[in-house]
């Protein structure tokens, strides 16, 4: 299992961090506490691939406004509060979407459609990403060994879980 977590680990963090991360990024705080990571190149792979993915978001926005409108309709509130949030903060709105869920994706894509220079808005995605691998990076890397007591206190809980999904579902099977 180790030796899957080393090989894989980095794409899949890679992979989770394009359009988000935070998640992602604990866990290999965590699993770099462990000894399973390197929280340093954990750090770098959730940064570059968020960072990436901010930009791939702001691009289209950019380049295919109609696509973007289109993708941003059914998230009206959403996207209400990420204008809202735009024009309250100014550019520091890059900085605190990096750790709200719900509108992460969508402030690029708002900011994509408006005439927020796209040059500025790599030199602050480029900070804002920065700050927020190492911070939560670090954070959760010295928050691996309480995270890892707390799911090991909970481990059975778990299972009990899963035994009466499993009970609930094996009941329901067999009234079909």
């Amino acid at each position: 299992m180790e030796d899957l977590i080393r090989d894989w680990g980095y794409v899949a963090l890679f992979l989770y961090s394009f359009g988000g991360g935070f998640i992602g990024l604990v866990f290999a705080g965590v699993l770099s506490y462990a000894g399973d990571l390197n929280i340093y190149i954990s750090m770098m792979v959730a940064g570059t691939s968020n960072f990436l993915g901010d930009q791939f978001l702001f691009t289209l926005a950019r380049k295919n406004k109609d696509y973007a409108k289109d993708m941003m309709k059914k998230y009206g509130r959403k996207v209400a509060l990420a204008h809202l949030m735009m024009r309250k903060y100014g550019s520091l709105v890059v900085f605190i979407q990096k750790y709200i869920y719900g509108i992460k994706t969508l402030i690029p894509l708002a900011m994509g459609l408006t005439k927020y220079s796209a040059s500025k808005f790599i030199v602050i995605n480029i900070m804002a990403t920065t700050i927020w691998a190492l911070v939560v990076g670090y954070l959760s890397y010295i928050s691996g060994e309480y995270i890892l007591n707390m799911a090991d206190n909970f481990k059975y809980f778990g299972l009990a879980i899963v035994a009466v999904i499993f009970l609930f579902v094996s009941y329901f099977l067999k009234k079909i």
